[in-house]
């Protein structure tokens, strides 16, 4: 039960990141193009590939991974609001505006799980030399 109460408090925490987030990096950048929770699902798979790296190295409580990866991550990420948003952006004639959505969303993500797992192995390295 412990370990539920874990999950449900990251999930709660990181629902409210990914809307304080995106609503705060929308209000920045361009309106036409859902970017708030590009920056959202960017910097989530990031984060994702970092930790789990990371948790492979230096041992962290079965509590701790869960509220991070299941709990915080599973919540802020937003993959379920970007396929509403490009479907609407298709069902409202934007296609091109869609189809960039597709392309940075998908492509762009995989970059930055990419880009998490190699910065965590320096992490590790440098934390060897230390």
């Amino acid at each position: 039960m412990k370990h539920l109460i874990f999950i449900a408090l990251g999930g709660g925490l990181g629902a409210l990141s990914r809307y304080w987030v995106s609503v705060y990096f929308q209000n920045l950048v361009n309106k036409l193009l859902p970017m708030g929770t590009l920056f959202v699902n960017l910097s989530g798979s990031f984060l994702i590939g970092f930790l789990f790296f990371l948790f492979e190295y230096i041992p962290v409580p079965r509590d701790l991974k869960s509220f991070l990866l299941i709990g915080f991550l599973g919540a802020y990420t937003t993959f379920s609001t970007y396929s509403l948003e490009t479907l609407r952006l298709l069902q409202d004639g934007e296609i091109k505006a869609g189809i960039i959505n597709i392309l940075l969303h998908n492509i762009i993500s995989l970059l930055m799980v990419i880009a998490g797992l190699v910065i965590a192995r320096l992490v590790i390295k440098l934390i060897r030399q230390v």
